[in-house]
């Protein structure tokens, strides 16, 4: 299947930017978000921004047909293992983001984004700055895509009536979802490199570590889902069994997953 790959200049992506998490990583409160303080850091961000002619930010998308298969999606008949929550209470469902794709044919989009920058700067406080707001511009790439993913018929265009601004979008009222590698519902770090062989995210400069980090720092990379009743989760806590079974669905060993889920056992 095809991969588009997409290009923006950062100043288009600003009104798509969740402040919010901004003021996080500073660790500025909710409650101080309109504060002086947080008010100069943003003005602080976007002057270095200005500043600075040559950062891009890249993403790619990928359709593909899926379909699930127990707690597997094959993508493409590239099968992805995936973990399930394990809830004591029979009146909680134990999630998983196989529910979400039909065994019969489905569709499940992949996407990465990055900031490719060559900001350098000597001043510790300048150089966290630029990289705070940097991770913010991949987020905000990643939302603008999900959009246009849902409402254009060359990509997926499963909700092609929908018509939210830019700031709409970070309260999440579409359909569909996008959780990221190494977020709660995906929480496998080294998926990526599954992702990567059917996405090929060295495309816009992304590079993975051993362990499946991504190099630029500024990137996220995950999976898009259109069933209308797909929410955010957390898998949580799993036990042994379901760490064997994972391993031998993921064709590796029980100790190297439980490296890579160690904040899950």
């Amino acid at each position: 299947m095809k991969i588009f790959r997409f290009c923006y200049n950062p100043q288009e992506l600003l009104p798509y930017i969740d402040w919010g998490y901004f003021y996080h990583a500073w660790g500025i409160k909710p409650s101080m978000w309109q504060s002086d303080e947080a008010l100069s850091l943003r003005v602080e961000a976007l002057a270095l921004l200005s500043a600075d002619t040559s950062t891009r930010v890249f993403s790619l998308f990928r359709l593909c047909d899926a379909s699930s298969c127990g707690d597997n999606i094959l993508l493409d008949g590239e099968c992805l293992p995936l973990l399930r929550q394990q809830h004591d209470s029979a009146e909680v469902p134990n999630l998983c983001l196989s529910d979400y794709v039909s065994p019969h044919g489905d569709k499940v989009g992949l996407f990465a984004t990055s900031v490719s920058a060559a900001f350098d700067d000597e001043d510790p406080y300048r150089k966290m700055l630029f990289q705070s707001l940097a991770d913010r511009l991949a987020e905000a790439a990643a939302s603008l895509l999900h959009a246009n993913v849902r409402t254009k018929k060359e990509l997926w265009g499963y909700s092609p009536d929908e018509n939210f601004t830019p700031q709409e979008l970070n309260g999440e009222p579409f359909v569909g979802i996008r959780p990221a590698v190494g977020y709660p519902s995906l929480p496998d770090q080294s998926v990526i490199f599954v992702i990567d062989k059917l996405l090929s995210i060295e495309k816009i400069g992304i590079t993975l570590t051993a362990n499946g980090a991504m190099h630029p720092h500024a990137s996220v990379c995950g999976l898009m889902f259109a069933h209308p009743a797909a929410k955010y989760f957390s898998v949580g806590k799993i036990d042994e069994e379901q760490l064997r079974d994972y391993a031998l669905r993921r064709g590796s060993s029980v100790e190297v997953m439980r490296k890579y889920l160690a904040a899950n056992l």
